[in-house]
């Protein structure tokens, strides 16, 4: 198996873990958790695209917000789609302080 898709996957279940015991309301919740569940897809389906890995990753980004109980679930993440070529440049635009 490809390193990166590991890694990916690694990544998809640590964050979907960390959400899903996180108490607190979040107001955008059920978007992580579709964006999440799309990736999760996309890496069953092999090797990603990188466009779809770096616009999930924002969409993601976004509705957790600053939360830093899961920040270090969104900093593995990205760094898992980083190692696709997603440039760091495009993400950090669209990324919250901190991650």
């Amino acid at each position: 198996m490809d390193p990166r898709l590991l890694a990916l996957r690694t990544a998809l279940d640590r964050l979907r873990r960390d959400l899903r015991g996180y108490p607190a309301r979040l107001a955008d919740r059920e978007v992580a958790e579709r964006e999440l569940a799309a990736l999760e897809v996309i890496v069953a389906n092999g090797v990603p695209d990188t466009g779809a890995l770096g616009q999930s990753l924002l969409l993601i980004a976004a509705a957790i917000g600053s939360v830093s109980a899961l920040a270090p679930g969104v900093h593995q993440l990205r760094k898992a789609v980083e190692l696709f070529g997603v440039p760091h440049q495009r993400l950090q635009s669209g990324w919250p302080s901190g991650c």
